[in-house]
């Protein structure tokens, strides 16, 4: 048996957050998706026009990717930008509460003396978007691979730009109008290398992070997505 699970639009148009399917063979995922046509079929039509992502095991898959029995995929629509980390103290994280912008600044500069610019970005939820009000968030994100995603993302600035250090935080759940949503902060010697890091994490995040944006308007729940 296989898990498939789905996010943001996409269990919306199938009713359920999840569903379980009896396989009798390993397969690829393409001979799959017959198998999930009678159940699904509005999210079978992203697929075939492919507007989704996949992921099997919390790792970004094909067509060809061989499912076996035990696994757990993932359908997920474009991403929209945005599990609790063990830790408060990691640098990559995604939680429900609010941040605190001076202990995260406080915590960044702590780390060397060496650093001499430090470049901040924070994302917060505004009330008009797309020529429509908006009255609250909500984020949902495929918890597991998006922590890794987050992860991935200051290691690469790490490696790419010449920074002391990354931190990384993503909320989730509802944000009220006004609230933080994200935050990315960038500490290096020089001001020019932490503005490119900073800036590059929160563009990468955007493109890459499974996390998905619903707007409340007063025509309904949205979700916002990038569509391919």
């Amino acid at each position: 048996m296989v898990t498939v699970r789905l996010f943001a639009r996409l269990k919306d148009l199938a009713g359920r957050p999840e569903l379980d399917l009896e396989l009798d063979r390993s397969m690829p995922l393409r001979e799959l998706w017959s198998r999930l046509q009678p159940e699904i079929p509005l999210v079978m039509e992203w697929v075939k026009d492919k507007k989704i992502l996949v992921a099997v095991n919390q790792e970004m898959a094909s067509d060809e990717t061989v499912i076996r029995d035990g696994d757990e995929i993932g359908l997920m629509p474009p991403f929209s930008g945005g599990a609790r980390a063990s830790s408060v103290k990691a640098w990559t994280r995604i939680q429900s509460e609010d941040f605190s912008l001076d202990e995260e600044l406080s915590r960044i500069k702590a780390v060397s003396g060496r650093i001499g610019g430090v470049a901040v970005f924070v994302g917060a939820a505004r009330d008009f978007s797309k020529g429509r009000p908006v009255r609250r968030l909500d984020y949902e994100h495929y918890a597991g691979l998006a922590e890794k995603t987050l992860a991935g993302i200051r290691q690469k600035a790490m490696t790419q730009f010449s920074v002391i250090e990354v931190l990384i935080i993503h909320r989730t759940g509802e944000i009220p109008i006004g609230g933080n949503i994200v935050l990315v902060v960038a500490a290096a010697e020089h001001r020019a290398e932490a503005f490119r890091a900073c800036r590059w994490c929160i563009d990468e995040l955007k493109a890459t992070a499974p996390i998905w944006k619903k707007e409340t308007t007063p025509e309904g729940g949205i979700w916002v997505e990038d569509r391919p």
